[in-house]
């Protein structure tokens, strides 16, 4: 089953935690100095929060998945309409490990196809986060670097 992924970036998280524990009903499943994230149900919904962006909103928009099998339809569906999918294999962000692959929609919104394999002591980041938000709608999406 997939779970829809928004991550956000903030300049004050302790007030932006208590805003959405307080929205959701619920606290964060995953609580950092500089991160945290929701695993809800209901909605189903893969929801996290970070202040190492240098702009606030909406970072990017993406598609968990919980296997292999599913990451990979997911992103043929994609690779019917457009050659822009970078695959990111191995990739360790936001205190994950994960198998990742980017896109883009027409717009230019970054989108991340990610199924997660394990957790991490570290958010792992290997470049700013909103590197790809950044980007021009026709630019080529950028190698290695943190959701």
């Amino acid at each position: 089953m997939k779970r829809i992924h928004i991550h956000t970036s903030t300049n004050d998280l302790p007030s932006t935690i208590q805003y959405y524990s307080a929205l959701f009903a619920a606290p964060p499943s995953l609580e950092k100095p500089d991160y945290a994230k929701w695993l809800l149900d209901d909605p189903r919904v893969n929801f996290s929060v970070s202040n190492r962006a240098s702009k606030t909103g909406v970072s990017h928009l993406g598609i968990q998945v919980e296997s292999d099998s599913e990451l990979q339809e997911v992103r043929d569906n994609v690779g019917k309409i457009t050659q822009q999918v970078q695959e990111e294999s191995g990739a360790h962000c936001c205190y994950a490990q994960s198998d990742k692959h980017w896109t883009k929609d027409p717009d230019g919104i970054v989108w991340e196809l990610f199924y997660t394999k394990d957790s991490s002591e570290s958010y792992g980041v290997d470049g700013p986060e909103d590197a790809r938000a950044q980007r021009p709608a026709d630019a080529p999406l950028p190698a290695k670097s943190c959701c």
